[in-house]
Protein backbone atom coordinates (compact mmCIF):
# COMPACT_ATOMS: atom_id res chain seq x y z
CA UNK A 1 0.00 0.00 0.00
CA UNK A 2 2.95 2.09 1.29
CA UNK A 3 4.29 1.68 -2.38
CA UNK A 4 1.78 2.39 -4.71
CA UNK A 5 1.02 5.18 -3.04
CA UNK A 6 4.94 6.63 -3.24
CA UNK A 7 4.40 5.86 -6.81
CA UNK A 8 1.28 7.49 -7.15
CA UNK A 9 3.10 10.71 -5.85
CA UNK A 10 6.48 10.41 -7.14
CA UNK A 11 5.43 9.34 -10.59
CA UNK A 12 4.57 13.25 -12.22
CA UNK A 13 7.75 13.81 -10.70
CA UNK A 14 9.86 11.52 -12.70
CA UNK A 15 7.83 11.54 -15.77
CA UNK A 16 9.06 15.42 -15.76
CA UNK A 17 12.45 14.49 -16.06
CA UNK A 18 14.03 13.17 -19.68
CA UNK A 19 15.63 10.21 -17.47
CA UNK A 20 14.46 8.95 -14.17
CA UNK A 21 17.40 7.39 -13.73
CA UNK A 22 21.02 7.32 -14.35
CA UNK A 23 23.49 4.65 -13.54
CA UNK A 24 27.33 5.04 -14.22
CA UNK A 25 30.86 3.94 -12.26
CA UNK A 26 33.75 6.20 -11.46
CA UNK A 27 37.27 5.67 -10.22
CA UNK A 28 39.60 8.32 -8.09
CA UNK A 29 42.75 8.49 -6.32
CA UNK A 30 43.06 9.93 -2.50
CA UNK A 31 44.73 10.90 0.10
CA UNK A 32 44.00 9.36 3.65
CA UNK A 33 44.97 10.23 7.43
CA UNK A 34 44.11 9.52 10.46
CA UNK A 35 43.25 11.42 13.59
CA UNK A 36 44.58 9.82 16.87
CA UNK A 37 42.42 10.89 19.79
CA UNK A 38 44.10 9.91 22.88
CA UNK A 39 47.56 10.89 24.84
CA UNK A 40 50.75 10.24 23.51
CA UNK A 41 48.98 9.46 20.14
CA UNK A 42 50.27 11.80 17.27
CA UNK A 43 49.32 11.56 13.58
CA UNK A 44 51.84 11.00 10.79
CA UNK A 45 51.22 12.96 7.41
CA UNK A 46 49.04 11.94 5.13
CA UNK A 47 48.85 8.20 2.66
CA UNK A 48 47.60 8.02 -0.87
CA UNK A 49 45.24 5.41 -1.50
CA UNK A 50 42.36 4.83 -4.44
CA UNK A 51 38.71 4.10 -4.82
CA UNK A 52 36.36 2.94 -7.58
CA UNK A 53 32.75 2.12 -8.27
CA UNK A 54 29.16 2.34 -9.32
CA UNK A 55 26.83 5.01 -8.52
CA UNK A 56 22.98 4.99 -9.16
CA UNK A 57 21.12 8.35 -9.07
CA UNK A 58 17.47 8.55 -8.80
CA UNK A 59 15.73 12.05 -9.72
CA UNK A 60 13.26 13.28 -7.44
CA UNK A 61 13.17 16.72 -9.30
CA UNK A 62 14.80 18.39 -11.78
CA UNK A 63 17.82 19.42 -10.21
CA UNK A 64 17.69 16.93 -7.07
CA UNK A 65 18.72 13.44 -7.38
CA UNK A 66 19.53 10.91 -4.60
CA UNK A 67 22.77 9.15 -5.05
CA UNK A 68 23.50 6.02 -4.17
CA UNK A 69 25.84 2.71 -4.91
CA UNK A 70 28.48 1.18 -4.22
CA UNK A 71 32.28 2.11 -3.86
CA UNK A 72 35.58 0.15 -2.90
CA UNK A 73 37.54 2.59 -0.93
CA UNK A 74 41.44 1.80 -0.19
CA UNK A 75 42.07 3.55 2.67
CA UNK A 76 45.37 4.26 4.42
CA UNK A 77 46.79 6.31 6.94
CA UNK A 78 49.98 6.21 9.54
CA UNK A 79 49.99 7.13 13.24
CA UNK A 80 52.09 6.84 16.41
CA UNK A 81 51.62 6.06 19.71
CA UNK A 82 53.63 4.74 22.53
CA UNK A 83 54.11 0.65 22.76
CA UNK A 84 55.43 -2.27 24.57
CA UNK A 85 56.59 -5.09 22.94
CA UNK A 86 56.56 -8.54 24.85
CA UNK A 87 59.28 -9.91 25.54
CA UNK A 88 59.76 -12.74 27.82
CA UNK A 89 61.94 -12.01 31.41
CA UNK A 90 64.77 -14.73 30.33
CA UNK A 91 65.62 -12.44 26.92
CA UNK A 92 65.43 -9.39 29.43
CA UNK A 93 61.83 -8.68 30.08
CA UNK A 94 59.66 -6.26 27.80
CA UNK A 95 60.37 -3.32 25.77
CA UNK A 96 59.08 0.17 25.87
CA UNK A 97 59.01 2.66 23.40
CA UNK A 98 57.20 4.33 20.07
CA UNK A 99 55.40 2.40 17.68
CA UNK A 100 55.03 4.33 14.11
CA UNK A 101 51.74 2.69 12.51
CA UNK A 102 50.83 2.88 8.80
CA UNK A 103 47.76 1.00 7.92
CA UNK A 104 46.48 -0.48 4.32
CA UNK A 105 42.50 -0.68 4.76
CA UNK A 106 39.78 -1.65 2.20
CA UNK A 107 36.11 -0.68 2.62
CA UNK A 108 33.12 -1.56 1.38
CA UNK A 109 31.22 1.59 1.23
CA UNK A 110 27.78 2.39 0.55
CA UNK A 111 26.74 6.39 0.43
CA UNK A 112 23.51 7.56 0.47
CA UNK A 113 23.71 11.54 -0.88
CA UNK A 114 21.66 14.16 -1.89
CA UNK A 115 22.80 16.02 -5.03
CA UNK A 116 22.11 19.38 -6.27
CA UNK A 117 22.38 20.29 -9.86
CA UNK A 118 22.56 23.56 -11.98
CA UNK A 119 20.82 24.15 -14.79
CA UNK A 120 22.86 24.01 -17.78
CA UNK A 121 25.57 26.32 -19.13
CA UNK A 122 26.28 25.41 -22.59
CA UNK A 123 27.57 21.89 -22.19
CA UNK A 124 28.22 22.26 -18.03
CA UNK A 125 26.41 21.66 -15.37
CA UNK A 126 27.60 22.04 -11.64
CA UNK A 127 26.54 20.03 -9.01
CA UNK A 128 27.33 19.60 -5.34
CA UNK A 129 26.39 16.62 -2.88
CA UNK A 130 25.56 16.18 0.68
CA UNK A 131 24.92 12.89 2.95
CA UNK A 132 26.61 10.61 4.76
CA UNK A 133 28.25 6.58 4.32
CA UNK A 134 28.15 3.53 5.93
CA UNK A 135 31.60 1.25 5.28
CA UNK A 136 32.30 -2.16 5.97
CA UNK A 137 35.95 -3.44 6.77
CA UNK A 138 36.66 -5.88 4.19
CA UNK A 139 41.17 -5.94 4.73
CA UNK A 140 43.32 -4.47 6.93
CA UNK A 141 47.23 -4.88 7.43
CA UNK A 142 49.51 -2.19 9.25
CA UNK A 143 53.48 -2.10 8.73
CA UNK A 144 54.62 -1.26 11.94
CA UNK A 145 58.17 0.33 13.28
CA UNK A 146 58.79 -0.37 16.72
CA UNK A 147 61.08 2.03 18.28
CA UNK A 148 62.93 2.15 21.75
CA UNK A 149 65.11 4.86 22.57
CA UNK A 150 65.96 6.02 19.06
CA UNK A 151 66.72 2.75 17.99
CA UNK A 152 64.85 0.48 15.33
CA UNK A 153 63.86 -2.59 17.09
CA UNK A 154 61.06 -4.16 14.72
CA UNK A 155 59.93 -3.69 11.41
CA UNK A 156 57.34 -6.08 10.51
CA UNK A 157 53.47 -5.97 8.54
CA UNK A 158 50.77 -7.47 10.49
CA UNK A 159 47.52 -8.50 10.07
CA UNK A 160 44.87 -6.27 11.72
CA UNK A 161 41.18 -6.51 10.79
CA UNK A 162 40.56 -7.49 15.22
CA UNK A 163 41.98 -4.17 15.93
CA UNK A 164 39.46 -2.30 13.90
CA UNK A 165 36.09 -1.95 14.32
CA UNK A 166 34.03 -3.63 11.42
CA UNK A 167 32.07 -0.12 10.15
CA UNK A 168 32.86 2.82 9.40
CA UNK A 169 30.80 5.58 9.37
CA UNK A 170 31.11 9.50 7.64
CA UNK A 171 29.49 12.86 6.41
CA UNK A 172 30.32 13.25 3.18
CA UNK A 173 30.65 16.40 1.01
CA UNK A 174 31.08 17.04 -2.71
CA UNK A 175 31.15 19.22 -5.36
CA UNK A 176 31.81 18.95 -8.83
CA UNK A 177 31.20 19.19 -12.70
CA UNK A 178 29.07 17.30 -15.17
CA UNK A 179 29.92 16.97 -19.46
CA UNK A 180 27.48 16.36 -21.29
CA UNK A 181 28.99 13.72 -24.11
CA UNK A 182 25.50 13.69 -25.76
CA UNK A 183 21.84 12.44 -25.23
CA UNK A 184 22.15 11.40 -21.35
CA UNK A 185 26.00 10.29 -21.29
CA UNK A 186 28.23 12.90 -19.10
CA UNK A 187 31.65 13.11 -17.85
CA UNK A 188 31.62 13.37 -14.58
CA UNK A 189 34.44 15.22 -12.43
CA UNK A 190 34.78 16.16 -9.08
CA UNK A 191 35.92 16.55 -5.52
CA UNK A 192 34.33 14.09 -2.32
CA UNK A 193 35.68 14.96 1.32
CA UNK A 194 34.98 11.63 3.87
CA UNK A 195 34.81 12.76 7.15
CA UNK A 196 34.46 9.71 9.82
CA UNK A 197 32.78 10.33 13.30
CA UNK A 198 32.92 7.67 14.74
CA UNK A 199 35.96 6.21 16.60
CA UNK A 200 37.58 3.22 14.08
CA UNK A 201 40.31 1.88 16.77
CA UNK A 202 39.82 -0.88 19.26
CA UNK A 203 41.50 -2.31 22.62
CA UNK A 204 43.63 -0.64 25.14
CA UNK A 205 47.16 0.53 25.05
CA UNK A 206 49.98 -2.09 26.07
CA UNK A 207 51.93 0.13 28.33
CA UNK A 208 48.94 2.00 29.89
CA UNK A 209 45.05 -0.14 29.72
CA UNK A 210 43.39 2.81 30.90
CA UNK A 211 44.18 4.57 27.34
CA UNK A 212 42.06 2.75 24.90
CA UNK A 213 42.96 3.45 21.10
CA UNK A 214 41.22 6.01 19.81
CA UNK A 215 41.29 7.69 16.37
CA UNK A 216 39.00 8.54 13.47
CA UNK A 217 40.29 8.68 9.92
CA UNK A 218 38.87 10.94 6.82
CA UNK A 219 40.09 11.26 3.01
CA UNK A 220 39.94 13.58 0.17
CA UNK A 221 38.91 12.00 -3.04
CA UNK A 222 39.32 13.41 -6.06
CA UNK A 223 36.41 11.74 -8.72
CA UNK A 224 36.06 11.04 -12.27
CA UNK A 225 33.24 8.78 -13.58
CA UNK A 226 30.55 8.36 -16.89
CA UNK A 227 27.06 8.72 -16.12
CA UNK A 228 24.42 7.05 -18.51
Amino acid sequence: MLAALLLVFTAPLLLSQNKAFQFGFKVGPNIGWIKPDAEGYERLGVDAGFAWGFVAEVFLLENYAMNTGFDVVYLNGSFSYPHQKLVPASAGGNIKGVLNRSFRTKYIQLPLLLKMKTNDFGKFRYYGQVGFGLAFLADAKSDDRFYSQGLLIEEKTFEIEKQLRFTRESLILGAGVEYSLGGSTFLTAGIKFDNNFIDVLKDQNTIDPMIEHKAITNFLELQIGLLF
